[in-house]
């Protein structure tokens, strides 16, 4: 998204390394047992990645080499990262099924990103096809930090496998997410929506991870509901085309015999 003929955008792609160095920071708080630590940075992550790629558009600073940049980024913050954190969490408890899960996660999300890629100015900027990958990174990052750091049991690591293997899944589905790509921050707003705004972040702040781990798994079922309903309007929609046809045709043939009976 941001480099020149001569160089490159300095303002995207610092705000791009910055999302890296959170992902990384999150692998290394992983594996140091500073779990809760390990998941605040990719949330900090998720921020400054939703910042590079709108301020490369505000400021008209795109390229291929900035989109480039921002997918090997989003490979480490929301692919590796997450994995690695919620494995030395818990799944490395659960042997060959916790880093299987987590290696499905990595993979799917790798999968995710080159899909993604090929699909740039073709999709409809409106949703995402599969959940997007820093979404998924936050499911599993807000469910590290809600439990915390204390004693695991056997079925609160069964949910995380759960967790992690249903993450990677939707992220590489054909379900549709609304991508907000058409909410735009220069826009105006009634008032009301500010005064929404700053309620819904009061709330998270009550208890931010279990808040965000709740609202991020709303979005991905929301990605069933969509594609769903969208699967049963169409179908609606086909039906009625054959019922108009249907009523049209028998029409057209007694036109027909009634000009034949004219003619005779």
């Amino acid at each position: 998204m941001q480099t020149s003929k001569t160089g490159i955008y300095w303002l995207p792609n610092l705000l791009t390394t910055t999302a890296l160095f959170c992902g990384f920071y999150a692998i290394i708080a992983g594996v140091n047992g500073h779990y809760e630590q390990g998941a605040i940075a990719i949330f900090v992550a998720m921020v400054f990645d939703f910042l590079d790629g709108r301020v490369a558009r505000m400021t008209n600073a795109t390229s291929e080499f900035g989109a480039e940049y921002d997918s090997l980024s989003d490979m480490v913050s929301f692919g590796v990262a997450p994995a690695m954190l919620v494995y030395s969490w818990g799944l490395q408890n659960l042997g060959k099924f916790g880093w299987v899960a987590a290696f499905i996660f990595v993979a799917a999300a790798a999968l995710r990103l080159a899909r993604f890629n090929t699909q740039v100015g073709v999709a409809d900027k409106r949703y995402f096809q599969g959940l997007p990958s820093p979404a998924a990174a936050g499911i599993l990052a807000a469910f590290v930090w809600a439990v915390g750091e204390g004693s695991i049991g056997q079925f609160t690591m069964l949910i995380a496998l759960l967790l992690t293997i249903s993450a990677g899944i939707l992220m590489v589905s054909n379900f549709r997410y609304h991508s907000f790509k058409e909410f735009k921050l220069k826009d105006r707003v009634p008032f009301v929506t500010l005064i929404l705004i700053v309620g819904i972040s009061v709330v998270i702040l009550i208890d931010p991870a279990t808040m965000l781990l709740f609202a991020l798994l709303g979005y991905a079922v929301s990605g069933l509901v969509i594609t769903i309903w969208g699967l049963k309007e169409r179908r609606a929609s086909r039906a009625k085309s054959k019922t108009n046809s249907a009523v049209v045709e028998p029409s057209l043939t007694a036109n027909e015999e009634k000009s034949s009976k004219e003619s005779a």
